[in-house]
């Protein structure tokens, strides 16, 4: 099962980290793994190249986990609030396309929200 976390700081979305596998299929078959994985591309690329932010993340090449940190994200991380604003919508809007896919994967994916 994939568990993504997703960190919130007075209730605005700015990161999340992604451990374990989907196991739905087998490798290179795997619908939920591959979704997931270009979601969480789609969300570093567009924070960023399209809005040209710092966004903090690391990949563990032998486990695949992931966590992502867009400070800009939070009040006081961007001097662009429009900016800001985008960060944590492409981050709040991947959560959201998470939590609609639990319910035809429930047994493959985990997700959740942490105030940090």
């Amino acid at each position: 099962m994939v568990k993504v976390t997703f960190f919130k700081r007075d209730g605005v979305y700015f990161g999340f980290r992604e451990t374990g596998h989907a196991e739905f299929d087998d490798a290179g078959k795997d619908i939920v793994c591959a979704a997931i994985s270009a979601m969480t591309m789609l969300v570093i690329n567009a924070i960023e190249v399209s809005y040209a932010s710092n966004v903090e993340y690391s990949i563990d090449e032998d486990t695949a986990d992931i966590e992502v940190r867009a400070y800009g994200a939070l009040p006081g991380g961007s001097e662009d609030f429009a900016k800001q604003y985008a960060i944590s919508g492409l981050i709040q809007a991947y959560f959201l396309q998470l939590v609609d896919m639990i319910e035809d994967y429930d047994e493959y994916l985990d997700v959740e929200e942490i105030e940090d």
